[in-house]
């Protein structure tokens, strides 16, 4: 009999899978796609190209202990730090606003581009939202609970301000004006700090990076984020996104664990004191501890195959909110990197090659693009984020040639008008790469390659069940323990001992964090 079955050979369930092994736990990992990694694994899409399936800058992932406690440098990860870390294009009125890991250089170019006033206003909000990011990333690696989030954000108060009176008086007032400011909205907050539309609008498609409108409650510290990258830049893991993937997966092996692909989990079921995972293909493992990592739905079938009550499942099922899509992505590969204009002279070789390409420079961008996926339409102009690593890791194209990723919001899963995305596909990826022929004209004439990612491509290929890349809608209300449901957000399966939970469908959410895979693992561990 096995220690653990993980199913789920995506990032956090390949994080569960590491952690238990490391502690001297037998393991096998159970994937139904010939590719481990899910969102986080990169392919050859063109020829000498590799090509991420899913995410490509890793923010969240280098804030966290998880590379240093697998030490995955030793099992070949390597970073190279993504400095500038975004930028946003310049309008008639304003130059491009570069952001640096340096506070200085930020706010030079804010100042630059929109003025000092919001320079300093810009430098303030680090100074203030910086700790308060740490305490949402500190709530990141443990399991939510109300307990354990006042817990993380402990000593806050100070970043608030308050009339309030008295010793009591002003611990009171800062708390609730703290509270207030972390549930309020990203436009609010924006609002509140700065003036210039160019500036909000980036920190606001950064923001919205997670899924959700910037006009939705409780989205400011989606923004606040932003604070965190001038301690530590997103990170581009050389080779592609993959390589965390590929590092996990020496680590795994190096301790004894084992990894099958092309084994898709058919149902998890009660074994007299343990558990089985039976197999497609009629197979089956015992095992003490399951880790299902993952989408919570497929978790919720497995279960239900195994015997689990399916009046219980189907009610958890109805008041989970996976929501329609958030968005596609389109792969170029090109003779050229994109040529954006008047950016200063002042920056490292690659230029804004290792940036976040902001390309948006209204809110009122980002709110068409969203209104419209909520009628079930495609956004006449999508919401783009344009990412060229080659720059900076020139493992990923062929000699002289480059790889462009763009990411674009939002898409609807389902079309409206029930038009099939194999026919709306090369649509809405013509508008996405107009978007960046916007802002960098000329460079649609050096395509030589496309790979178009629609939301049903999304659905089918990665598991990303309505083609939600966080599996389940990161609005606030299934978010911490509430996320996935009340009942699920321990990590745990009421009634079902021994079975946790991990992937994007859990606390913390999407994004490559590892986190809910280290929660699963430790939680497995200290159980009796």
């Amino acid at each position: 009999m096995l220690d653990a079955v993980v199913v789920g050979a995506g990032h956090n369930g390949l994080v569960a899978a590491a952690y238990l092994a490391q502690a001297g736990r037998s393991v096998l990992v159970l994937e139904r796609d010939a590719i481990p990694g899910g969102a986080v694994s990169t392919v050859e899409r063109f020829p000498g190209y590799r090509v991420d399936r899913g995410s490509s800058a890793h923010l969240m992932i280098r804030h966290s202990p998880i590379p240093d406690e697998l030490d995955l440098a030793g099992h070949g990860l390597r970073y190279v730090d993504c400095d500038p870390w975004a930028f946003a294009p310049g309008t008639a009125s304003s130059s491009p606003i570069i952001f640096r890991t340096d506070l200085d250089a930020t706010c030079a170019s804010i100042a630059q581009s929109v003025g000092t006033a919001d320079a300093e206003a810009y430098r303030r909000f680090v100074e203030v939202w910086r700790p308060r990011a740490r305490a949402v990333m500190r709530s990141f690696y443990s399991a939510a609970g109300p307990g354990r989030f006042a817990t993380a954000f402990a000593g806050l108060g100070a970043t608030a301000t308050t009339a309030r009176s008295g010793p009591v008086g002003r611990r009171t007032g800062s708390m609730l004006s703290l509270t207030q400011e972390l549930m309020s909205s990203g436009d609010a907050l924006l609002d509140r700090w700065f003036t210039a539309e160019p500036l909000k609008a980036a920190l606001a498609w950064f923001g919205a990076q997670s899924g959700p409108p910037m006009n939705a409650p409780g989205t400011a510290p989606m923004i606040g984020f932003a604070a965190l990258q001038h301690d530590i830049p997103p990170g581009r893991a050389i080779g592609g996104s993959g390589a965390l993937t590929e590092a996990l997966l020496r680590r795994i092996a190096t301790d004894g664990g084992e990894v099958a692909t092309g084994r898709p989990a058919a149902a998890i079921s009660r074994c007299r004191d343990h558990w089985r995972v039976d197999t497609a293909d009629g197979d089956g493992r015992c095992a003490r501890t399951v880790v299902a990592a993952c989408h919570v739905l497929s978790t919720l079938d497995l279960l239900a195959a195994g015997g689990y009550d399916r009046e219980v499942v189907d009610r958890w099922r109805s008041q989970i909110v996976v929501g329609d899509g958030i968005g596609m992505a389109v792969r170029l590969g090109t003779d050229a990197l994109p040529d954006y204009p008047d950016l200063p002279t002042d920056l490292p070789p690659h230029g804004v090659g290792s940036a976040l390409g902001l390309l948006v420079t209204d809110r009122a961008h980002l709110r068409r693009a969203q209104v419209a996926a909520g009628v079930g339409a495609l956004p006449e102009r999508p919401a783009v984020v344009a990412m060229a690593y080659s720059a900076v890791d020139p493992t990923i194209a062929p000699p002289g040639q480059h790889l462009i990723n763009l990411w674009a919001q939002w898409h609807p899963r389902h079309l409206a008008d029930g038009t099939p995305w194999q026919q709306a596909a090369p649509q809405a990826a013509a508008a996405v790469v107009a978007e960046l022929d916007r802002h960098a004209p000329g460079i649609g004439d050096h395509i030589r390659h496309t790979h178009i990612q629609s939301p049903e491509d999304l659905e089918q290929e990665l598991g990303l069940i309505g083609g939600n890349i966080m599996h389940v809608e990161m609005s606030i209300d299934q978010m911490f323990f509430w996320r996935p449901h009340p009942d699920l957000s321990g990590h745990r399966v009421p009634g079902a001992d021994r079975v946790f939970l991990a992937g994007a469908s859990t606390h913390p959410g999407g994004g490559v964090t590892g986190a809910s895979g280290r929660i699963a693992a430790h939680l497995a561990l200290h159980r009796r």
